[in-house]
């Protein structure tokens, strides 16, 4: 299991407490390269760029036009967080049915 995400955040901390065994990569310590970014768009679409975060908030119109996949390359903190990717398939966030997929409900 793999969590894709960021050490200052609030949500991924809680994810890897809960997920121990689990591996942590920091996106903004370690950006992810063109094809990782391809995989979170594929499983997640547009979902994977959050856009009530402070980033995107603080971003001119004209750069929030940019694609997705630009958009996560050159603002890692933009990429909705945690990432979760197990045998099974990938999870996106920390909402209780990811928990409960997880089979931590």
């Amino acid at each position: 299991m793999e969590i894709w995400g960021l050490k200052t955040c609030d949500t991924c901390r809680k994810a890897r407490k809960a997920l121990p065994d689990a591996a942590f990569r920091d996106v903004r310590a370690v950006p992810l390269r063109d094809a990782e970014i391809a995989r979170v768009l594929a499983a997640f679409g547009d979902a994977a760029v959050n856009k009530a975060s402070t980033t995107w908030r603080a971003m001119a119109e004209a750069e929030r036009r940019a694609g997705p996949a630009a958009l996560l390359a050159a603002h890692p903190a933009l990429m909705k967080r945690p990432v979760i990717w197990t045998d099974g398939g990938g999870y996106l966030g920390w909402s209780p049915a990811v928990r409960a997929a997880l089979g931590l409900a």
